[in-house]
């Protein structure tokens, strides 16, 4: 078959498949969630009371959404790969949204408090998150060359430190600094002490990040920096670091991603970040799922964006990339 042929045929054959997909979409949803259809009587029930559901119409939806499930896998394979993936990418959105739709939620009450949520909940995430990853990476850079080291003080201290704070909850960490350190005589407001927590424990984290970048340059590089002169803390600072970074700040991204999410638990002690607002404007007019759907989206949204913005940073500093 001539190239221009196969094209138009694999172009009519992508088309169809997506018309098929569609139409039998539309059919689930025509017959299996309309009451008001000839399947009702068998179907309407599985979707509606609880005490009303009947066996048949719950085995008719089940037998026709597995068949569905079955035809879009097989439709799916017939069409290129791009596409497979936005249409399967929709069709888990819009899954995910008829799941949200059965909480029956009060947009009007979501849309008066979404500002508020993003200029005081979220901007308060994003600060504490950002000061906490910059201090623990720095605390993670000190203690991987301190791990590193041929100083047996440095090594036992970095060893220490790193087992406490990777063997402690971030949780209790919190509640151990905010409650604690008073006891010592440092009184330390619920935002610092939010931020220490978060800093000690991916710094902890991330210094075995660090430490295994650092290890992975050859050893032939610090031989021939020694045969050039060179003093060991320069062979560090000089010809190591700059290797070293570029292996270990892509993972830095997903320790950043993971921290967004993280800080929600210094809510516990009063800081205002996105989780406390959300719960605190859903207690207020008996809106939790509201408030809190609103703040998933929003963390969903963040996290989005930070992957987008760690790709591009590794397909920087990724050699096979460039």
């Amino acid at each position: 078959m001539p190239l221009t042929n196969q094209k138009k045929y694999k172009k009519a054959n992508t088309f169809c498949a997506i018309i098929v997909l569609a139409i039998l979409i539309g059919l689930y949803f025509y017959f299996c969630i309309d009451n008001t259809l000839w399947l009702s009587d068998l179907v309407k029930q599985s979707s509606g009371d609880p005490g009303q559901i009947t066996f048949y119409g719950t085995l008719v939806k089940w037998v026709f959404g597995v068949a569905l499930f079955i035809a879009n896998i097989f439709l799916l394979g017939k069409i290129p790969k791009r596409t497979q993936v936005l249409i399967t990418f929709a069709e888990l959105f819009a899954l995910l949204g008829l799941f949200m739709a059965t909480f029956q939620l009060s947009l009007p009450f979501i849309m008066s408090n979404v500002g508020y949520m993003i200029t005081q909940g979220a901007f308060t995430t994003l600060y504490v998150s950002a000061i906490s990853i910059f201090i623990a990476f720095c605390i993670a850079l000190v203690t991987a060359i301190a791990r590193l080291s041929s100083n047996g003080v440095a090594v036992g201290l970095a060893t220490f430190y790193t087992s406490l704070f990777r063997g402690l909850p971030l949780l209790i960490q919190i509640f151990i600094l905010y409650l604690g350190l008073p006891q010592l005589g440092f009184i330390i407001n619920p935002i610092p002490a939010g931020i220490t927590a978060l800093s000690l424990c991916y710094g902890a984290y991330m210094s075995e990040v660090f430490r295994a970048g650092i290890q992975s340059i050859p050893k032939g590089q610090w031989e021939a920096s020694k045969a050039l002169g060179l003093h060991k803390r320069k062979i560090m600072r000089l010809v190591i670091l700059p290797q070293a970074l570029k292996i270990i700040i892509p993972p830095t991204g997903n320790h950043f991603i993971a921290m967004l999410k993280d800080s929600s638990l210094v809510s516990v002690v009063g800081v205002w970040e996105l989780t406390y607002v959300a719960s605190t404007l859903g207690n207020r007019e008996f809106r939790n799922m509201e408030m809190l759907v609103t703040a998933a989206a929003i963390y969903w949204t963040m996290s989005i964006t930070l992957e987008i913005i760690q790709s591009r940073i590794e397909r920087k500093y990724n050699p096979a990339t460039r």
